[in-house]
Parts: structure tokens; C-alpha cells; sequence
């Protein structure tokens, strides 16, 4: 293999190995073995399992999200939510990001990076979705980005990666409207053919 296909190799691997058996068993053999190298080419990349975890979960974690902007907050919610739920359904996302979660309570370098990276996508979300909505006057200009961010992504993620119960269509529908209206948004008008027809008097 050329060198890039070997790292793109371990990459790969190393999302698959710590979906296997999880962060704490996880090791550099194991990883090797499954990309089919052998360990010295990965500890010429990385010196420590730590670094190789850190640097390759950061860079899947802090991949951009593509273009929201739909022109509306619910139309930039839905393709959001449709987004995330594709991602979180992933069988590798929702085995490591449990297993990381709890295994940053224990070990304060892979908690700061998890912050960080989870920093970096609040204001990914919350300083563009939200701030062009407050700017098309969708929702109040002193709308917290922070507490938004929380109400956006909160309930997918609880559904997906903790209930793990992926989410109908209609779900996610009235995810939009739940999400729009509890962030401070005028109620959604009605779809002409949603509309009922009023008699003549």
C-alpha cells in the first residue's frame, strides 16, 4: 500500500476496532491486524493509542456539516435533523460516541478534546443556523445560542444514541415545528392544501 493508503487504512480500522470492543480494550495490535500493517507503521504516525484515538475521532468529529442554509428555520432545521440522523445512526457513531463520552468522565485528555470539538460544533450550529434566522427576523435578536444549540440537538441525540430508536419521518416533522416554536418562532402557516376551506356565508 502507499503511504496514504496505509493511514487512511488505520483510520479506518481504528473506527471500526473502537466500536468493536470500545475504547478501554482497545489496542494498537488489534488496530494493526485489522488494517493489515504492521504496528510500526502506525507508532511512526502516532506514539500512544491516546494520540491515535484523539487525532482520528477529531478529524471524523470535526468533518463540516454541508450548507444548511435553506432560506427558513424550519427548512434549515429539517435538512439538519435529516443530516444528524443519517450521521447518528451510523453503526460506528453509535457505538464510540457512548463509549467516549464515558470514557472522558475517566481520562481529562480525551474529555478537552471532546469539549472542544463539541464547542467548535455549537457555534458551527448555533452561530450560523440560528444567527440567520434571528437575521430573516424568524426568531428574537437576544435568542441564546447556546440554550439553542441544546434544543436543536438535544432531543435527536437522546432519541438516537441513548433511547437508540431511529425516528420516522413524522417524527421528525414535528421535531421541526417543537424545535421552531420552543426557540421563539411565529407559529408555521399553513400549506394551502392544509388549509380549511371557509364557507360562503
Amino acid at each position: 500500500m502507499l503511504r496514504g493508503e496505509i493511514t487512511t487504512a488505520i483510520r479506518r480500522a481504528l473506527m471500526q476496532e473502537l466500536a468493536a470492543v470500545g475504547y478501554g480494550r482497545l489496542s494498537i495490535e488489534a488496530v494493526a491486524r485489522r488494517a493489515g500493517v504492521g504496528k510500526t507503521a502506525i507508532y511512526r504516525r502516532w506514539s500512544s493509542k491516546l494520540e491515535l484515538v484523539l487525532e482520528v475521532v477529531a478529524a471524523a468529529a470535526g468533518s463540516k456539516l454541508p450548507a444548511l442554509d435553506t432560506g427558513t428555520l424550519r427548512g434549515d432545521l429539517a435538512l439538519l435533523f435529516q443530516v444528524l440522523a443519517h450521521a447518528l445512526r451510523h453503526p460506528l457513531a453509535s457505538q464510540i460516541i457512548p463509549d467516549l463520552l464515558a470514557e472522558a468522565a475517566r481520562n481529562p485528555e480525551i474529555d478537552e478534546t471532546l469539549q472542544a470539538l463539541l464547542r467548535a460544533k455549537q457555534q458551527e450550529i448555533g452561530g450560523s443556523l440560528v444567527a440567520r434566522a434571528v437575521r430573516r427576523g424568524e426568531l428574537p435578536a437576544d435568542t441564546d445560542p447556546e440554550a439553542a444549540v441544546d434544543l436543536i440537538v438535544g432531543p435527536l441525540y437522546w432519541r438516537l444514541a441513548i433511547a437508540r430508536t431511529a425516528p420516522a419521518e413524522a417524527y421528525l416533522d414535528a421535531l421541526v415545528e417543537a424545535v421552531a416554536t420552543g426557540l421563539g418562532a411565529a407559529p408555521a402557516v399553513p400549506r394551502q392544501r392544509d388549509a380549511v376551506p371557509v364557507a360562503p356565508a
